[in-house]
């Protein structure tokens, strides 16, 4: 403002207008710095978030699905596992009397 004689009702009213200015200013600058933390909070989760994805990837090999006997080679038993295990029981005992009384 300049050295003019104003009256007491203008210098009120500019007062005002400068009160609004400074109270929007420091509005604007609480609004900056909540998009700034919210970004950091943003960077933490998305840090901690890459150091579980990592973690997860490298215990992979010790998940259920990594484990040797859901492989497609391991989950059904061998022809000669079969009859390793038939052999020793009293089926194949039974098996065996009953095939030897058919024989004449």
């Amino acid at each position: 403002m300049s050295n003019k004689n104003y009256t007491f009702e203008q210098m009120m009213d500019f007062l005002r207008k400068e009160r609004d200015k400074h109270l929007e200013e420091k509005e604007f600058q609480q609004a900056i710095k909540n998009v700034d933390r919210r970004k950091l909070e943003k960077k933490a989760e998305m840090k901690l978030h890459k150091k579980l994805t990592a973690q997860a990837k490298k215990a992979g090999h010790q998940s259920p699905g990594g484990l040797d006997l859901h492989t497609e080679e391991n989950r059904y038993y061998s022809k000669e596992n079969t009859d390793r295990w038939l052999e020793s029981t009293s089926y194949f005992e039974n098996y065996q009397a009953m095939r030897n009384q058919d024989d004449y």
